[in-house]
């Protein structure tokens, strides 16, 4: 995870190449090494979950993560995007 400021990268996503993932449900793991995220989706109206992504990151990492998130939906609380203003 990147500890500056976003403004000092530029991102390219192709839409076509890297869709967005939907979740339902994630299941975390985690051990003394670090943590790993199973990322799914349900199927339809069944009790059935298709994994879409797993994700694997060191200790240190996910609480950067979990800091950096928690410091968006705070400062995104009431807002339907996040994003730049206008």
């Amino acid at each position: 995870m990147a500890d500056k400021d976003n403004s000092q990268f530029q991102i390219n996503v192709d839409p076509k190449t890297t869709p967005i993932l939907y979740t339902d449900v994630i299941f975390m793991n985690t051990n003394e090494d670090g943590l790993m995220l199973d990322v799914c989706q349900k199927i339809g109206s069944t009790n059935q979950l298709q994994v879409v992504a797993r994700i694997g990151m060191s200790r240190i990492h996910a609480k950067k993560f979990i800091k950096k998130l928690s410091e968006l939906l705070v400062m995104t609380e009431g807002k339907s995007q996040t994003g730049e203003k206008n």
